[in-house]
């Protein structure tokens, strides 16, 4: 049996991304984010259980400033004691995991959506996907953009605007674009 566009795009695999299944995930996904969008600060417990019928895990004590974009929601997995500053954008298009005590400054992109470099392949409506893991106690500075595939070791920081396209150990600081370690912590 053939597999699905979503088993694909969830295995990494080329994917369409204009499949039916995936639109109305898509619009699903859209639809609670318009009411957490709309919702006002003093809404804690609403905007707890839009997250929780958004995403596939929210952990306790999490704070997700609005605006949030993302495509899905479900592909996204969320621990404890975590804030997110305004504008973050995750394209979950796979999953995207993020640890506990996790900081993130405003305007983070978190991408595991990816487009073939092959022309054609592109024109062919073709992408795929590659998940991204954000270790505890992390902090992501504004403005930074994890690309798909990175995993971000625990107690490390990324400094503001910086483009993560590798991997990232555990207790570092890094910094630039592309991201770079720039000393231990």
């Amino acid at each position: 049996m053939e597999k699905s566009e979503k088993q694909k795009m969830l295995a990494g695999e080329l994917y369409r991304s204009n499949d039916p299944e995936l639109a109305r995930d898509r619009a699903k996904a859209g639809e609670f984010l318009q009411i957490y969008n709309s919702t006002l600060a003093k809404e804690v417990n609403r905007r707890t259980e839009v997250l929780q019928a958004l995403f596939a895990q929210v952990g306790s004590n999490i704070e997700i400033v609005p605006p949030l974009f993302c495509d899905y929601g479900s592909n996204i997995y969320v621990g404890d004691d975590v804030f997110i500053n305004c504008g973050c954008v995750i394209l979950d298009c796979t999953s995207v995991r993020i640890g506990n005590k996790v900081l993130v400054g405003p305007s983070v992109q978190l991408y595991t959506a990816s487009h073939p470099i092959d022309p054609e392949m592109r024109l062919a409506g073709l992408e795929s996907a590659a998940p991204i893991t954000i270790g505890n106690n992390v902090w992501i500075g504004g403005g930074a953009i994890i690309c798909p595939g990175v995993t971000i070791g625990d107690n490390t920081t990324i400094g503001a605007g910086s483009v993560v396209t590798k991997d990232l150990p555990a207790r570092v600081v890094a910094v630039g674009n592309p991201c770079r370690v720039i000393r231990d912590v």
